[in-house]
């Protein structure tokens, strides 16, 4: 599974999460039995070539129509901003469905 997240670095550590007006890097976590496998950065969303099941946003008011038309799950971490908060987040099924 193919997880995307919108990020203002490609530190892996020290990058945060941010609303997709903010972007400046998309982090694609390839995540399989429970764990994170691989983590890349992409400079624009349309250069990731993977086929992308989830993204997570920062707020129920993110414009996410063009992923929905494509069919992508968008999640929502209200307080998350660390990926390894979001990650853990998605694993115990805390982070939201956005509310239309």
């Amino acid at each position: 599974m193919f997880i995307v997240l919108p990020m203002d670095s490609d530190d892996t550590q020290e990058g945060r999460l941010v609303a997709l007006n903010d972007v400046k890097q998309w982090a694609l976590i390839e995540f399989d039995a429970g764990e994170v496998i691989e983590i890349r950065y992409f400079d624009t969303r349309e250069a990731i070539e993977e086929p992308v099941d989830i993204v997570v946003v920062t707020s129920d008011n993110e414009y996410v129509w063009p992923f929905i038309e494509e069919q992508i799950i968008v999640l929502v971490a209200h307080t998350q901003r660390s990926i390894d908060d979001v990650m853990e987040s998605f694993i115990f099924k805390e982070l939201h469905e956005l509310a239309y």
